[in-house]
């Protein structure tokens, strides 16, 4: 099989290096059995009370990492029974492969307990692999597992796919025997090739790509602060990182599927089920356990979203699970003899087609799983059945919160508002007397002109968007010039560029496929992950991330069910000029992370205070800035963080907050200055603020739709906080205190550039401010 999808793989410039290919089998037991014997004279304990590993190795550091993992062994309850050198032949390998060639060794432990007590057994071989892994890396020590399993093991390198089996001579070996096997080819598409990147990994082969994964793997990093473990208690910190560094997107998957299965109380099955959802939340057909249990899921992760045939097996289940658009084929064949072959390609085997009982295609968002110890086939209804029947998933996440139920209980407390009501208070908050009829121009309202709105805003881009319900049209193309050689002072949002699915093909279309998009989200504080049969606590569902006015004042009073928002200015003196927007994002982020220790549930970031004396900080640069810190200090899952904004208008600023860390946004300017144009009578009067906020909210969601489609994403669960975007003119230190990990080839502005261009728009919006008040002189708009 492996051999005939050598067109799958790739090879380096030597035309013989592969980018990597390799197997995941059963134990041969009787084959190691008999080398240890030859090679150590040791006797192996009796299949599942030992666990077995090929370890990746440099030659100068080898005895250093062979003591040091006999120590971590030790820590761990465990006891090395032997190494074993394995018979390889480097010549048939590539020049390019020779070069990075590891020193291989098999290792194999045991303990007293594994008979009496496997559970614990397996618990602390996990520990041990987590920490040989985790802690040798820190101390710069190369030691790679390529697995450390009771059950299976794993050969793989940088190799193609003809290399594989010709390198290590076990495969070759007439005793090595298996009940079943995963091979895989890899084409490196988004990270080089190396011996270690080469698949399936440790219970996972993986083609297709994860489009979501800086939002994965910062939310995993970030879920550490919130778990607890009975089993591993005060070990549990020893598994951190889950995802560990410099992984494929592939290898992040694995790591956490692996988390989810030895530390999660979850089967494999379900792990998969957990990370790969299929499209539930639009299907009538689903029954209603199953959609209990993805309900509860998507309370517990977010999906790991993109295109995927995941095939994965810990020994006793092997099985295959497709995305929810089935943008990767897989095919099976059942023959009479018991045999199941799957691949992503038909003719990887010669099967006699008198010999075939069934042949399909795994449809998108389903599974085929084999039970090796039931000894049977289970296909995807039964098997998701099964699995959302083995809790009370309805009753473990009863404690859902949806925004029509706060604002019941909000008009109980407080009265009934709208939408025209705190339209027409804010405007007279800001200037009495502004939306009197004599009031006949609007830039009477000096925040349009702090926020960079101008005519065109409105008459071209959102007037249409809410007559119309989506995105107005334009020419193709972009003639803009960058926002980093501009002089114009633009907002942050123009230095991102979001980016798209290179491999993702074919593109998805929204509209025709709507049953697999959703931007339906659960925001706020997450629960322990790790103790599955616990009731989940609160969650605030979302179906959308657009906020009206009316969400917004019962967000910021809400005490629904003891939750409580912490409202959080992102402003600053404009007497601190260019020096007062790093102390700034301090502040806030200090008040963030003393705010989610004090028990609120809901971050409001707003700029609602901007005014002559005080500029507001760019919406993106407060997200972002505190995003990070919360993650740094593992606090993020405690917190929702909702956006108050004049900046955002469009899509692309709906998009990028919410790739940077917002779960929702209020564009109050938006609903404000639309209030005002129906009263001056420049826009249709039969058009009342609920409509005008239906439209926009329509023509919004449109929009992001139309961009999770190009990145080969269909939830916006997973879209939030992935980063998808490229920077384009940002300096590092802006980089990596705001949107660390992003792509960002070119500097640029720094805080002191960023704090000057909003200081620029500032004095337009409030020229009577002298200039002294700005402290040292501004820098003009362009200077990079």
């Amino acid at each position: 099989m492996l051999e005939r999808m050598a067109h799958r793989g790739a090879c380096g410039c030597d035309n013989d290096s592969g980018d990597g290919a390799g197997v995941l089998t059963a134990i041969p037991d009787d084959l190691y059995r008999k080398s240890v014997k030859e090679q150590d004279g040791s006797d192996l304990p009796p299949l599942g009370q030992y666990a077995t590993g090929i370890l990746f190795l440099e030659e100068e550091s080898y005895k250093q990492a062979k003591e040091a993992f006999q120590d971590l062994a030790r820590a761990c309850g465990l006891r090395v029974i032997a190494w074993r050198k394995l018979g390889t032949n480097r010549e048939c390998i590539g020049e390019e492969a020779k070069k990075t060639e590891p020193l291989i060794r098999q290792v194999f432990v045991s303990a007293d307990y594994a008979e009496s007590d496997p559970a614990k057994f397996e618990r602390h071989v996990y520990l041990l692999r987590k920490q040989a892994v985790n802690s040798m890396t820190k101390q710069e020590v190369e030691c790679y597992v390529c697995s450390l399993s009771t059950s299976t093991i794993v050969y793989k390198g940088q190799f193609n796919t003809h290399q594989l089996f010709k390198y290590y001579d076990d495969l070759t070996n007439p005793e090595y025997q298996t009940h079943l096997a995963l091979v895989h080819s890899r084409f490196s598409t988004n990270t080089f090739p190396s011996w270690n990147r080469a698949q399936p990994n440790r219970i996972l082969a993986h083609n297709g790509e994860i489009n979501t994964l800086r939002g994965n793997i910062n939310l995993m990093r970030a879920r550490e602060g919130v778990m607890k473990s009975k089993h591993y208690r005060d070990d549990l910190q020893k598994l951190f990182p889950i995802v560990e560094e410099g992984l494929t997107d592939s290898g992040c998957l694995d790591n956490v599927m692996e988390f989810l299965v030895r530390a999660g109380g979850r089967s494999l099955p379900e792990a998969a089920m957990t990370m790969v959802p299929e499209a539930w939340e639009k299907d009538d057909d689903m029954s209603t356990e199953k959609k209990h249990f993805y309900r509860w899921a998507a309370m517990s992760m977010e999906p790991w979203d993109g295109p995927a045939l995941l095939a994965f097996s810990d020994g006793r289940y092997i099985g295959a699970i497709l995305d929810r658009n089935g943008l990767r084929p897989a095919r099976y064949y059942l023959t009479d003899d018991d045999h199941l072959y799957l691949s992503s390609e038909v003719g990887v085997n010669d099967i006699p087609i008198e010999s075939v009982v069934k042949k399909d295609r795994l449809r998108p968002g389903r599974m085929l799983l084999v039970d090796t110890h039931l000894k049977k086939i289970e296909l995807d209804e039964d098997l998701k059945t099964r699995i959302a029947n083995s809790r009370p998933h309805k009753q473990l996440s009863s404690s859902r919160i949806y925004l029509d139920l706060i604002r019941k209980d909000d008009v109980l407390s407080h009265g009934a508002v709208t939408n025209e009501f705190l339209n027409r208070l804010h405007l007279e908050q800001v200037n009495p007397g502004l939306i009197k009829k004599k009031d006949v121009h609007l830039d009477s309202d000096r925040r349009l002109a702090l926020y960079a709105y101008t005519h065109d805003t409105f008459s071209l881009l959102l007037v249409p968007m809410i007559k119309e319900k989506k995105e107005a049209l334009g020419s193709m193309g972009n003639d803009a010039a960058l926002a980093c050689l501009s002089d114009y002072s633009p907002l942050l949002f123009s230095y991102f560029q979001q980016l798209f699915a290179q491999v993702t093909n074919p593109p998805i279309d929204p509209f025709r496929e709507q049953i697999v998009m959703s931007l339906r989200c659960p925001i706020g504080p997450e629960s322990n992950m790790l103790e599955p049969d616990t009731e989940l606590a609160s969650r605030l569902i979302l179906e959308q991330p657009v906020l009206s006015m009316v969400d917004m004042e019962v967000i910021k009073r809400t005490m629904y069910k003891g939750w409580k928002s912490k409202v959080i200015d992102i402003t600053y003196p404009v007497k601190y000029g260019v020096k007062g927007l790093v102390p700034g994002l301090d502040a806030m982020c200090c008040v963030a992370c003393t705010a989610a220790l004090d028990g609120y549930q809901l971050l409001v970031l707003s700029d609602r205070l901007a005014s002559s004396e005080r500029v507001p900080i760019p919406s993106l640069l407060a997200v972002g800035a505190i995003h990070q810190c919360l993650i740094r200090h593992r606090l993020r899952m405690k917190v929702a963080i909702v956006v108050e904004t004049g900046e955002a208008r469009v899509v692309h600023d709906f998009c990028v907050l919410l790739g940077f860390g917002a779960d929702a946004i209020c564009p109050y300017m938006v609903y404000e200055t639309m209030y005002r144009l129906r009263n001056l009578g420049l826009l249709d009067k039969e058009l009342n603020d609920d409509q005008v906020y239906q439209g926009y909210r329509q023509g919004v969601e449109r929009g992001i739709f139309k961009v999770m489609a190009k990145m080969g994403i269909s939830t916006l669960h997973s879209y939030k906080h992935a980063q998808i975007f490229e920077i384009v003119g940002l300096a590092k230190d802006v980089v990596e205190m705001c949107f660390k990990n992003t792509v960002s080839r070119l500097g640029g502005a720094t805080f002191e550039i960023l704090a000057a261009e909003a200081l620029k728009r500032h004095r337009s919006a409030f020229p009577t401010t002298s200039d002294a008040s700005f402290g040292k002189p501004i820098l003009p708009g362009g200077a990079r």
